[in-house]
């Protein structure tokens, strides 16, 4: 009789720890549903579904505040833990205070494709296979134990290995930006601070703020740097006032030599926290100490940021970031394509295209070349054209710039001093001729019209007309410099 008591004691043990393993995780998925969907709200939809959807729920470990969180490739993995672990990791510190840690990892039993794996400059290598990427990595959250406040490892402070000054490619349009970062990383002081990058979403000021804490931690390697978003740091900051502990706060920022501060913007309206870090602005200058700003604008566009605050962040030097030209979207192409492990031809029309179409900013034009590359990995296809254009669909279209053949005539007539009416015009002079071939060119590469459609808008002529016209150009752009110029030129006309 003992016997069977003591049995039913133990199942109604192990259902009441069913029961509540099965309500854990039903509150984790109601969180993660929570969460998933604020990221959905500032990510995009086109972002969230391709890295955000696919991540399963694991198991957390109550012990070590530890959740796992599954993507069914490495590829993957590497890719949401390079650009959204700090962000998961927040949302998740939010949500559930007893989640410290957050470990992104393949799937278990899913097959780990580590021949897509960009490899990650000044990331040292795993001691041992089961602290690899394959079994996941873990990421400290604010305010943990050995985090960044006081560590001295590159991984520990939130900085990514591979936003490097080598692998930031520079141009004319953020070479003032990219030589006033590396001179704040410098050993000797700089002229100025804070150091203030304005740059639009991804066109390359979160890469400098990393690679300035890369290599400030070179040049000084007992230093203590703080790297956070304008989020983070308000988030941080209003939990320090919850708790009583805005004093410990101030002391732990007030202490680093190197303050990295990105997204600035959304600092907007927050009084408590702008004066503190007005504050730590200036205590941290009065002790020589260096700081570097981040945001999409300018410091004067700043809305609902106090005047004293404002004067702060431009006091040092504004380095504005423009666009990407067609020529450094090319390199990036070509330099990015150099870092992937595994090697994959990738033809030079593809690379042009890329470039010439993906123009709204880098991390679009980066995130473009990773996904076709991957796709034609996973099926075993070659990268092409037509690959391309089938598997880029929606960024494409959100960054063609609706050209008309109208425009390209007009253009095209400016630049080479010709009369309009010239483009419909019988002449058959050649100072008329080529502009009129330039013009049935540019309009085959840079609008959707047929080549019958576009004969009809240069007179009526035939499409054999324009076929030889497209390939005559390309011809000569390979052979004849001058050529080659021209078409360069106009292209950077049109598509600005």
């Amino acid at each position: 009789m003992t016997g069977s008591v003591s049995g039913e004691r133990r199942a109604d043990s192990r259902a009441r720890g069913d029961a509540r393993e099965d309500q854990e995780a039903i509150d984790l998925a109601a969180d993660w549903a929570d969460i998933s969907q604020g990221l959905k709200k500032d990510l995009g939809q086109q972002l969230y579904t391709q890295w955000i959807r696919p991540i399963q729920l694991g198991r957390f470990c109550k012990e070590t505040g530890t959740l796992d969180l599954f993507l069914p490739t490495e590829f993957s993995a590497n890719w949401v833990s390079d650009r959204f672990a700090d962000r998961l990791s927040l949302a998740w510190k939010i949500a559930r205070p007893d989640v410290r840690h957050v470990r992104i990892a393949v799937h278990p039993g899913r097959r780990a494709l580590g021949d897509l794996r960009l490899p990650r400059e000044g990331a040292k290598p795993a001691a041992d296979p089961a602290s690899s990427f394959q079994q996941g990595r873990a990421v400290g959250l604010p305010g943990d134990a050995g985090h960044a406040t006081d560590a001295m490892g590159l991984g520990s402070i939130g900085l990514d290995p591979s936003l490097t000054f080598a692998s930031f490619v520079t141009g004319t349009a953020n070479v003032l930006a990219a030589n006033a970062a590396q001179r704040m990383a410098a050993v000797e002081t700089p002229q100025f601070s804070p150091l203030y990058l304005k740059a639009a979403t991804g066109q390359g000021k979160t890469h400098l703020l990393h690679a300035i804490g890369h290599a400030f931690l070179a040049a000084h390697p007992r230093a203590r740097i703080f790297y956070c978003s304008a989020e983070r740091f308000m988030v941080e900051f209003v939990q320090a006032l919850r708790q009583n502990q805005t004093i410990e706060f101030k002391a732990r920022l007030r202490g680093f030599d190197l303050l990295l501060v990105d997204d600035i913007q959304f600092i907007i309206g927050k009084a408590s926290a702008q004066e503190e870090l007005l504050y730590t602005i200036d205590a941290l200058l009065a002790e020589g100490k260096r700081l570097v700003f981040a945001a999409d604008r300018a410091p004067q566009a700043l809305d609902g940021v106090e005047q004293r605050l404002l004067s702060r962040l431009s006091m040092g030097l504004v380095a504005d970031i423009q666009p990407a030209d067609i020529e450094l979207r090319r390199a990036i192409l070509e330099h990015r394509l150099a870092r992937f492990s595994s090697p994959t031809e990738v033809p030079a029309d593809v690379i042009e295209f890329l470039a010439r179409t993906i123009n709204r900013n880098v991390r679009e034009l980066v995130g473009g070349l990773n996904k076709l590359i991957a796709y034609a990995q996973l099926t075993g296809q070659a990268v092409s054209l037509a690959l391309a254009e089938e598997q880029l669909t929606d960024i494409l279209s959100a960054n063609r710039k609706r050209i008309t053949i109208d425009e390209i005539q007009r253009t095209v007539c400016q630049f080479y001093r010709v009369d309009r009416t010239e483009m419909a015009s019988k002449r058959r002079a050649r100072a008329v001729v080529r502009p009129r071939q330039v013009a049935m060119y540019l309009a085959k590469v840079l609008t959707p019209r047929s080549y019958p459609e576009i004969g009809r808008k240069f007179g009526g002529r035939d499409h054999s007309t324009v076929i030889h016209a497209v390939r005559l150009i390309e011809d000569l752009r390979t052979r004849d410099a001058d050529m080659d110029g021209d078409v360069r030129s106009l292209l950077r006309q049109l598509e600005s």
